[in-house]
């Protein structure tokens, strides 16, 4: 196998509905200027919450 070098990015999704569709719209975001993406890896979940303690949205970070 050849060397190769890779670049990794960093990129945080956010959805009022799962970590899962938070992945899934960070990666689709960075499909429109990103070419070649081939590997996603969660490297942070969180979530943000109101002044009541209430889930608003759910953030994936992702490398």
């Amino acid at each position: 196998m050849p060397d190769s070098v890779y670049k990794v990015i960093e990129l945080v999704g956010t959805s009022t509905d799962s970590w899962e569709k938070a992945a899934a719209n960070a990666v689709e975001q960075a499909a429109k200027s990103l070419r070649d993406l081939r590997i996603a890896e969660v490297v942070k979940l969180d979530m943000q919450l109101d002044d009541k303690g209430k889930v608003e949205a759910y953030r994936t970070k992702l490398n």
